[in-house]
């Protein structure tokens, strides 16, 4: 398989930081400021919020970081969103995930000024995703979509086919496709004959959180393969999808590590981007 089929999204989210540091800089005055809410103290959020910290720092985004303590009421942590609402220096804000059990994540997610949501989660930015309109959308999806235009990915009469129907990834990821004139099938746990569905798409998408679970099986031969999925497994960090014996048959695919993931970080600077400049 040439090399130029294997989609990097590291060196394409370098691509997207470089662009977002040069406009930061031609623009001027005030800096993008991203508000970053953490509660608790889960090992996984504290690694994303500091690879966060630091893209913001290379790109000349100012980062503020927001420790609550894990038995935050939610009464308190509306109260901490309803301040950086309010804050003119803070352009993004997202609160990262998981949440505690006392918590409601839509509660908080729907609490946040759309202008300012620049994870794509407020009912508003939903409801302009799906509506066709101009908005903040979650950044995997968003990441995944320039990506494929990036490398000239035919969308425009694919057939195009999302294993997982998550508010994250398969939903925003569904609608993006179908905004760029994909037909469209989001298959999930109760899909019947997932393997035959699968292998009819020219574009395949899985983001189902299991190790290798997209086989050559699944895959219609010269298909581009989407793998959102990255587990730990003793063999080390792997997707959903079985890259090693699927990508001689895949058209395009992107790997694990090195794939989706830091297109993730590089689009949520984006958004951040975005925002300051509609505040500015």
């Amino acid at each position: 398989m040439a090399e130029s089929s294997v989609l990097s999204g590291r060196k394409f989210a370098k691509e997207v930081r470089r662009n977002l540091a040069e406009d930061i800089v031609k623009i001027g005055g005030r800096p993008p400021g991203l508000a970053v809410v953490i509660v608790g103290d889960d090992p996984a959020s504290r690694v994303y919020v500091s690879m966060k910290e630091k893209a913001c720092g290379k790109v000349g985004i100012s980062s503020t970081v927001i420790r609550l303590d894990e038995s935050v009421s939610q009464e308190e942590l509306l109260l901490q969103i309803d301040i950086l609402n309010q804050d003119t220096s803070v352009d993004g804000i997202l609160c990262q995930l998981p949440l505690p059990d006392q918590v409601s994540a839509d509660i908080v997610a729907s609490a946040i000024l759309p202008e300012k949501d620049v994870d794509g989660f407020h009912p508003v930015n939903v409801g302009r995703l799906w509506r066709g309109e101009d908005g903040l959308f979650p950044c995997t999806p968003v990441g995944i979509m320039a990506l494929m235009k990036h490398h000239n990915i035919k969308i425009d009469g694919a057939d195009a086919v999302i294993v997982g129907r998550s508010n994250i990834v398969g939903k925003p990821m569904a609608a993006l496709l179908l905004r760029e004139s994909a037909t469209v099938c989001v298959a999930h746990s109760h899909t019947s004959d997932l393997q035959g569905l699968c292998r009819k798409a020219d574009i395949l998408v899985a983001a189902v959180g299991r190790p290798r679970f997209i086989t050559t099986e699944f895959v219609k031969p010269g298909a581009t393969v989407i793998d959102v999925g990255i587990s730990r497994t003793d063999d080390g960090l792997v997707g959903d999808v079985d890259f090693e014996n699927v990508a001689p048959i895949s058209g395009a695919i992107t790997p694990v590590p090195g794939g989706v993931g830091p297109l993730t970080i590089a689009f949520l600077l984006s958004n951040t981007v975005a925002a300051w400049k509609r505040n500015n």
